[in-house]
């Protein structure tokens, strides 16, 4: 069991990459409203949360700044150093802390968080059986997962998703929305709702593509080079092309532990 990307996956210019499209800090779309719907209607104040694949940390200050008290953890030691300077160049410090962490059990007592939060890192974990349970056992009685993920539609991966995950050079291990509300009911988790974003980033992948070809293709050559910048260019045409079909289907998942459990 993963705790988020492959160790390395996420080069330097895959970093300057995502955060020229979805702001500083930002490894998943949305930027920090995106971070405040996942979690709308929960009171972070005094809270402890965890967030699994912590990434750069932006989504953290915005998860602090709701009043929580955040753990985040990644596998990846790039990603954890740059998290923290981010949040040292902002002047944050005790209610965010970021440790690096091995593929596995997550290294925390029984009931320690009042609240699991992940965006964009479930995706990539395989034994999303294991990552739910470790992460029913880490919530404390009443407490609440609440995740943004990169999931799939109900037919087998076909050629256009295997080209997009190809162009993306993560690794992916998509299930569908209904799976993962099945899987969670199955390990006890209640008040379970799940599903796709109704095509919001359909259309906002759409829109930063023409970005790309346009406004930004200058600040992108800059930054990565030509032949880096086109690769992205053809990694996001990829990309419409599957969120188009409903192959790629983001959205978002939550779910809670019972009070008595």
């Amino acid at each position: 069991m993963d705790t988020g990307a492959s160790q390395g996956e996420y080069h330097d210019g895959m970093v300057a990459m995502l955060q020229l499209v979805w702001g500083e800090g930002f490894m998943a779309p949305g930027g920090p409203e995106f971070v405040r719907e996942t979690v709308a209607g929960l009171d972070l104040e005094g809270r402890i949360l965890l967030d699994i694949g912590s990434g750069l940390g932006g989504g953290d200050l915005v998860l602090a700044e709701l009043g929580a008290k955040v753990i985040g953890i990644d596998i990846d030691a790039s990603l954890v150093e740059r998290a923290r300077r981010l949040i040292a160049s902002k002047g944050q410090g005790g209610p965010i802390e970021f440790r690096l962490v091995e593929p596995g059990p997550l290294d925390f007592a029984d009931a320690s968080f009042d609240l699991v939060y992940s965006s964009g890192a479930f995706t990539q974990i395989a034994d999303k059986r294991g990552m739910f349970r470790e992460v029913r056992r880490v919530l404390k009685p009443g407490g609440w997962l609440a995740a943004y993920d990169w999931m799939k539609g109900p037919n087998p991966i076909g050629a256009d998703m295997r080209y997009f995950f190809k162009m993306e050079g993560l690794t992916y291990a998509m299930e569908t929305p209904d799976a993962h509300a099945r899987l969670l009911a199955d390990l006890g988790f209640e008040a379970i709702r799940a599903s796709d974003d109704g095509g919001w980033y359909r259309d906002q992948a759409r829109a930063e593509l023409k970005l790309m070809k346009g406004k930004l293709k200058a600040k992108m050559a800059k930054l990565l080079g030509k032949e880096q910048a086109a690769h992205f260019v053809e990694n996001w045409r990829a990309m419409t092309v599957v969120l188009d079909s409903g192959e790629l289907r983001p959205g978002r998942y939550r779910a809670r532990k019972p009070a008595e459990g």
